[in-house]
């Protein structure tokens, strides 16, 4: 039950406060909102010193729904400065402050404010505030706290301890009075609303019933009623529930009955309560006797748990929440699909689902034309098909198993060709999205698999746990048996021993004795607790003792129920809700207490039937009494004793007869509505409790027998009616009547769409034909028309075209396709539908033609020196036909001719066996069937067995060079090719030419790794490349040697001369020397030279070239900065490396001294910088070394605002945000080792001048006028700043200065003219520009005029009326439909003339389509959309006292 609370008080603009005495004195303040919703703030004063703020919520409390008993808290975080004070209040009451019911408190950490209850009461429901307030503003946001009142409430529980006696300060704490006993129906709801509660739950074909049945007669009003309370249900659950299905109505079983349904709740932790008769009920999980409604858990499977509530009498109340443990194993993946073209998106789940749920862009997608959802046999591929995708199709979808979801993008890419012709682009038959179906059936058997291995184990887990509860239960009956026989043994034993004390005291035999069966409550119960049985209470008879002999009956006496048998049933009625099984209690006579009475037996049995229930309550089983003598023999009573281990007291004297009442023939299954097929059979079946028992069936209210048409059957209890060959006017509605039951059914005679049997047969053929053939495909039918047909090829629906024509007539269709394609070839399928249902017959379309060539790449399995064999995927189409044979031809490479191989079979691979060693081969398959030969494909060279040529050896090296003899060695090659190296070629090349000449016979190959070459001319150059041989042949050669000469060993050169540095960096060095001289004999000639430096911390030398320089200069790179090196050059010829030649000092890596300069030509000096903006100095220079730079404000080091950058050869000044302060002279000082240089820069940082003030103007000297004003407010701090003044007169238009760079605040203007007005403005002006004109008031010298006189000559009247006149006609005009069209023409007229605009002779002047003007005797018409209605012929008139004139035009409409 929900406790809601009423909000009295909301954070709307402009909302009052509740509680002004909380609150400032300055409460009526300025009132905004806060950028948090909700929250409303008032601040005190109108400015806030600076750096205070007024309070605000960062976080503010919010809602909150919770059950009765739990803790809760409202949590806000609040800012403001200074640190705002925290208050809270409620709308109804106070807010008592307990430990144990509500505490405020504050985290330091979090900095969170909270109002706990450690224990929500139903009390604790009501509207809070929370204020936050400091000394210049308050702030105060509202929650509301919702409590839901659960089972049997506290003040109930009060109510019951202390009844009417409830303290005081109890008693403030029930909202409501507990009921007192017997008040309990008063809450029960009246019987209006019982019948709304009912309808809301019911079925529709229900609803007439119930109105019957409640007495409602105005249907209409109740529909409207019921649709508007559902429609505020609906809107209560939708807070709670997603929504509600499955639901299926009420079930018995036994002594159960139940509801099932389908709840998806938005919250998984909802709370589920249960109402009776508007009610809140108690329940619980588990069964129990004290509580008869219950949440019982039925079934569960992973997360799946299906709750039931038993209740008695049929009022039950279900909800299957049904969570499925599932996962995806794929999920979905991105589709790229062009326009028209379908889309598919695949997953696959980790366990078997029926169906999941797709989504298109957030909505919900069904099978239909335009999707198509499909699951594979196993339950684990799931697929959705997107056919005919558009631009409008592309978006987000989406796949939902139970909790778990995945989703993708589907991209379409629009067809430009087909937008940018203004046609619709055409249909495609491909699918994008198609992927690689074997994998996807391997990942789902794989899960499948796993599937069923987990459901194994979990069945044995399952079976293991129920034998072991088998076990258990088994265990524990046998040990109930055995204390049960213990105890019956130790009553026996007992009564035994009282009637022993009986007979030694002298007992009459024939005094009394039991005549009825009483079940001692205390023993049953003790019996049925030790069987985990519920107790059962009985009535207790006694009957006063009878004389033996004649002697009447006594009386019966009653005891403990003076309403016999019926207080009995009303005890079991009350009592058949549990489940237990109850013992059966057997009340007899004294003739049958022996042998029972089983017609009494069949007698309750048959007022149980009639009764109408099918609980499991314990049979009760009276009797017939009769009024009998009994003997009191000893004998007979002994005879008559009861088993032992029941007590059975016997009275004398009947007991109260039991009026049973004969149900007679009833319907154990009745009717049920059918629907039959023209011309088939149909059957309507019931069944009779009694096989004796005839019936009489009516159609429509009239009797009917068995005729041709139909035929009656009674075979036992079962009476059916069977009708033949069912027409139409067998619909209708049938009765069955017998012993004054009836029952009802519907016969409904539909007439579907359908076929020919034998017809059919012959369609579902498939149909096979050539290519450029015609197929024909015709199928008759019968059915109600009208009926809709359709034929369908491959899933699309076909029209007529010229290629398809389409031919139905009345039962009978016909689909002739004409030159037909291979790519027609597919599924053909016509589809009936009328009202009654639809009929579809499938067939397929085979076309055939030539296959296509068969599909690579092709695999080689071997290529061999003796074979080689190949294989190839078969063609993608075969044409429809079966293969018959590939062909193959094959070619040698290098020449030009194809050898034809021949057919070698359907197999898609060969083997040639007709192969040389290391030749290469081609091939050309093609495919033949029975249509003809496919183009071919062609394989790329195949080589017969691979040689393996050796690696080029290393470059041959000189030894040594004789004029007549040049001696070479080389390495072997690394790579041999897997064989031995058996020799060397020798190869030699002249310098300058390109022809290579063997060095060694062509058949004398050398064994050696080198070689004498002798075959050389003095003084010319060579080089040498070798190659390796081995088995397959000779190799590559290696890379050509260098030149060498042949002549005799040369002298190593001498040093060089005039070594020196020519020029330097920081990591370069430039150096130069002169070639050495030759001296014959000692020192040869130098070929070139090797630069070496070393370090100063380090004795190697390091060679800066690895090539021999020719030149007589080097530059070295890459040395550190200023580092210091030594530095060498060594000569070289081919005669060896001649003596080293160094510096004489060290050399530091650094550029030559350079004393600083700058290097920019054109520097200014001054610099005029507005203020605010930024000032930017950049000073290019070159120094060496590398100077130190430093820049000055008026000889002192500039401050920290301002950014030096410094960068080779240049610095840069920056004041990013100037003011006049920054104004002075920059001074840039560079300065190295050799000297400094030094810059200065005037900046002047100023602003657009403020205008001076009010301007004054005197007259000293007639013929001028001295002109004063007040300075401009920047005169004090621009010392540049200066005047300039202007003059405009009344005779001139224009402003002229007549003054310029005034540094006073006086002028005097001269040759003022009197009679002439006089404007002066002044403007202050500075290196930025002028300030905005100061204007002087009007300055007049006036002068006296003599009076002038005017004779104007009389003028003579003229009339100029005249009648209207056009000078300008309306031309005619063509307008598209759509644009706009201006009419116009120009007239004349004296006075002037009243113009009307006629289309059609109808006026327009006052119809607001059209916009009309007259100016100046142009009279136009616009019209804004020119339409088909426009068309016709347009005419002005113009009037005027004068006369009349007319003038027409046509306008004509393009489409």
């Amino acid at each position: 039950m929900w406790k809601k609370s009423k909000v009295t008080d909301q954070t709307a603009a402009g909302q009052k406060v509740d509680a002004p005495e909380r609150g400032h004195p300055n409460d009526k303040g300025i009132r905004k909102k806060s950028k948090v919703p909700g929250v409303m703030i008032t601040q005190f004063e109108a400015e806030l010193p600076e750096g205070m703020t007024t309070p605000d919520f960062s976080r503010k409390p919010i809602a909150i729904t919770i059950q009765e008993g739990k803790s809760t808290a409202f949590k806000a975080i609040v800012v403001g400065n200074p640190k705002p004070t925290v208050t809270w209040t409620r709308t109804n009451g106070e807010i008592v402050f307990h430990p144990d019911t509500c505490r405020q408190n504050y985290s330091e950490a979090s900095h969170e404010h909270t109002l706990e209850f450690p224990k929500v009461a139903p009390e604790d429901a009501d509207t809070y505030k929370c204020y936050a307030t400091n000394d210049y503003g308050r702030a105060v946001c509202t929650a509301v706290l919702n409590v839901i009142e659960v089972g049997f409430s506290k003040a109930k529980e009060l109510q019951k301890t202390y009844g009417d006696d409830i303290p005081d300060f109890l008693r403030k704490k029930l909202k409501k009075r507990a009921p007192k006993v017997g008040e309990q129906g008063q809450n029960e709801p009246t019987p209006e609303e019982k019948v709304w509660e009912i309808l809301m739950n019911a079925d529709k074909k229900d609803y007439e019933r119930i109105c019957a049945e409640y007495g409602i007669t105005n249907f209409r009003g109740m529909l409207k009623k019921l649709k508007q309370m559902k429609q505020e249900q609906d809107v209560d659950t939708a807070e709670f529930v997603s929504h509600i299905d499955t639901l299926k109505h009420i079930e018995e079983d036994d002594d159960e009955a139940s509801i099932d349904l389908d709840l998806e709740l938005k919250e998984l932790n909802s709370k589920i309560f249960l109402y009776k008769d508007g009610e809140m009920v108690a329940f619980t999980k588990e069964e129990c006797d004290e509580i008869k409604h219950s949440l019982k858990q039925v079934g569960k499977k992973h997360d799946s748990v299906l709750y039931s509530m038993d209740v008695e009498g049929g009022i039950v109340f279900t909800a299957d929440f049904k969570v499925p443990d599932v996962d995806f194993a794929i999920k979905l993946q991105e589709v790229k699909a062009d326009e028209r073209q379908d889309a598919l998106f695949v997953c696959v789940l980790t366990a078997p689902l029926n169906e999941i749920k797709w989504f298109g862009k957030n909505a919900l997608l069904s099978n239909g034309e335009k999707f198509e959802i499909s699951v594979s046999e196993d339950k684990l591929i799931h697929k959705l098909i997107i056919r005919d995708c558009l631009p409008l199709d592309a978006g987000i979808y989406a796949a939902v198993a139970g909790i778990k979801s995945c989703n993708a993008w589907l991209v379409v890419e629009a067809d430009k060709e087909a937008s940018s012709k203004g046609k619709k682009a055409a249909r495609k038959n491909t699918t994008a999205g198609l992927g690689d179906d074997e994998d996807l059936l391997r990942i789902a058997k794989e899960q499948q698999e796993r599937y069923q291995k987990e459901m194994e184990e979990r069945l044995e887990i399952a079976k293991k746990a129920q034998s072991e509860r088998d076990a258990a239960e088994e265990a524990a009956r046998l040990e109930a048996q055995a204390a049960k026989k213990r105890s019956a043994e130790t009553k026996a034993a007992a009564k035994a021993a009282a009637k022993a004390k009986k007979a030694e005291e002298g007992v009459d035999e024939s005094a009394s004795f039991q005549v009825g069966a009483h079940v001692d409550v205390e023993e049953l119960s003790e019996d049925n607790e030790e069987a985990g049985q519920n107790s059962l209470f009985m009535e207790t008879v006694e009957v006063d003792k009878v004389t033996s002999g004649d002697s009447p009956p006594l009386q019966d006496k009653v005891k403990g129920n003076d309403h016999g048998e019926e207080t009995a049933v009303k005890q079991k009625g009350e009592r058949c809700g549990t489940n237990e099984k109850r013992p059966k209690v057997k009340t007899v006579d004294a003739e049958d207490a022996a042998v029972g009475n089983h017609h009494g037996e069949e007698t309750a049995e048959q007022s149980s039937e009639k009764s109408g229930t099918k609980e499991n309550c314990p049979k009760e089983k009276i009797g017939d009494v009769k009024d009998t003598h009994v003997e009191s023999d000893k004998g007979e009573e002994e005879e008559e004793q009861p088993p032992a281990g029941k007590r059975v007291r016997i009275r004398q004297g009947p007991l109260i007869e039991e009026t049973i009442i004969d149900p007679g023939v009833h319907f154990l299954v009745g009717l049920s509505d059918c629907k039959a097929i023209i011309g088939e059979e149909a059957e309507l079946v019931c069944k009779l409790s009694s096989e004796d028992c005839e019936g009489i069936w009516y159609k429509d209210g009239e009797e009917i027998k068995s005729n041709e048409g139909m035929t009656i059957i009674k075979e036992g209890s079962y009476h059916k009616l069977k009708l033949h060959k069912v027409p139409e006017e067998f619909s209708g509605k049938y009765k069955f009547e017998a012993d004054g039951r009836k029952t009802e059914a519907l016969v409904v005679v539909e007439d579907p769409p359908r076929f020919d049997p034998e017809e059919l047969k012959t369609f579902i053929t498939p149909i096979t034909v050539k290519k450029g053939h015609k197929a024909t495909f015709k199928l008759s039918y019968m059915g109600r028309e009208p009926i809709k047909v359709q034929w369908f090829l491959e899933g699309e629906e076909l029209s007529d075209e010229a290629n398809i024509k389409l031919e139905t007539s009345d039962g009978y269709t016909r689909l002739l396709l004409i030159k037909l394609q291979r790519k027609d070839s597919g599924e053909v399928k016509l589809k009936l539908k009328n009202e009654f249902g639809t009929a579809e017959a499938l067939t397929e379309l085979i076309v055939l033609d030539k296959p296509t060539p068969p599909m690579g790449p092709v695999e080689i399995v071997e290529a061999s020196s003796s074979a080689i064999e190949i294989k190839w995927r078969p063609p993608k189409d075969c044409g429809g036909c079966k293969i018959g044979n590939y062909i193959l031809e094959r070619q040698q490479v290098g020449r030009n001719t194809w050898k034809k191989v021949g057919p070698i079979g359907p197999l898609a691979k060969y083997r040639d066996l007709d192969v040389d060693h290391g030749r290469r081969y081609c091939y050309r398959i093609r495919v033949e069937t029975e249509m003809g030969t496919s183009e071919l494909m062609e394989t790329e060279d195949i080589q017969a067995g691979t040689k393996a040529y050796p690696g080029p050896p290393s470059t041959p090296r000189v030894v040594s060079a004789f004029k007549d003899c040049i001696n070479l060695s080389w390495s072997a090659p690394a790579n041999t090719g897997g064989t031995n190296i058996l020799g060397y070629n020798l190869e030699k090349r002249k310098k300058g030419s390109n022809l290579w000449g063997q060095v060694n016979p062509p058949e004398e190959m050398i064994r050696a790794k080198g070689f004498a070459v002798k075959d050389v001319v003095e003084g010319m150059e060579y080089e040498f490349r070798v190659a390796a041989i081995n088995n397959s042949g000779a190799g590559e050669f290696s890379t050509p040697s260098e030149f060498v000469f042949a002549r005799d060993p040369k002298k190593p050169p001498g040093k060089a001369i005039d070594f020196k540095v020519t020029d330097s960096s920081y990591t370069s060095l430039c150096l130069s020397w002169i070639k050495p001289k030759e001296i014959k004999g000692v020192e040869d000639e130098a070929k070139g030279y090797f630069v070496e430096i070393r370090p100063a911390e380090n004795t190697e030398w390091n060679r800066c070239n690895s090539n021999l320089v020719t030149t007589n200069f080097f530059t070295v790179k890459n040395m550190k900065s200023m580092a210091m090196y030594w530095v060498r050059v060594i000569a070289v010829n081919d005669g060896g490396e001649g003596e080293p030649q160094e510096l004489n000092n060290y050399i530091l890596a650094m550029p030559p001294p350079v004393r600083p300069r700058f290097t920019d030509t054109k520097i200014k000096s001054f610099m005029v910088v507005q203020a605010g903006n930024s000032a930017r100095l950049t000073m290019n220079f070159e120094a060496s070394p590398w100077p130190e730079v430093t820049w000055l404000k008026d000889d002192v080091p500039v401050s920290k605002k301002v950014t030096i950058s410094n960068a080779e050869g240049t610095s840069q000044l920056l004041i990013p945000s100037s003011e006049r302060s920054d104004s002075g002279v920059y001074t840039i000082v560079v300065k190295n080792i050799v000297g400094q240089e030094t810059f200065s820069i005037e900046i002047r940082v100023t602003d657009e001048p403020k205008p001076p003030g009010p301007v004054e103007m005197e007259e000293n000297v007639p013929g001028t006028v001295t002109i004063s004003w007040a300075p401009s407010p920047d005169e004090k701090r621009d010392d540049r700043l200066h005047y300039m003044v202007m003059k405009r007169d009344s005779s001139k238009r224009t402003w002229n200065t007549v003054a310029d760079h005034i540094f006073n605040n006086k002028f005097t203007a001269c040759n003022i003219m009197p009679g002439r007005e006089y404007r002066f403005r002044v403007y202050a002006k500075n290196d930025m520009g002028s300030s905005k004109p100061t204007e002087s008031p009007k300055w007049l010298v006036p002068i006296k005029k003599e009076k002038f006189t005017v004779n104007m000559p009389r003028s003579k009247s003229c009339d100029l009326q005249c009648p209207p006149k056009f000078l300008v006609p309306l031309k005619m005009h063509t307008a598209p439909q759509g644009y706009e069209c201006y009419m116009s023409c120009a007239l004349k007229g004296d006075p002037t003339p009243h113009v009307t605009w006629l289309r059609d002779n109808i006026s327009l002047n006052t119809n607001t389509n059209y916009y009309i003007s007259n100016t100046c005797g142009v009279c136009s018409l616009l019209i804004l959309r020119v339409g088909s209605k426009d068309t016709g012929e347009y005419k002005v008139v113009a009037e005027n006292p004068m006369g009349r004139a007319e003038c027409s035009t046509k306008l004509t409409v393009r489409e």
